[in-house]
């Protein structure tokens, strides 16, 4: 019974390593940067990657600020509705 974490943990990862590998016909069809990641077909032109760097950069900047705000939100204003939330007051 104590192994049963570390066996469905295995079960997962050979799993997500099945599904996020590509198959044989797509590593043809995509250029070398993505040949083992994804399936279909490769970027049509250049905007393709324009807009996947776009999505990127958006993703991280999201991810950054989240935690960032998560850590320390830095409100300070004693009047802010948290502080009524905080209070004995009702």
């Amino acid at each position: 019974m104590k192994d049963l974490p570390k066996q469905i943990f295995s079960i997962i990862l050979t799993l997500l390593s099945v599904y996020v590998a590509a198959c044989d016909a797509c590593k043809l069809q995509q250029p070398e940067v993505t040949r083992e990641w994804t399936h279909g077909t490769g970027p049509e032109s250049d905007w393709d990657w324009f807009i996947v760097g776009i999505v990127i950069l958006i993703t991280i900047l999201a991810f950054y600020y989240s935690v960032k705000y998560l850590i320390r939100p830095g409100e300070k204003n004693k009047h802010h509705i948290k502080y009524s939330v905080f209070s004995d007051e009702n």
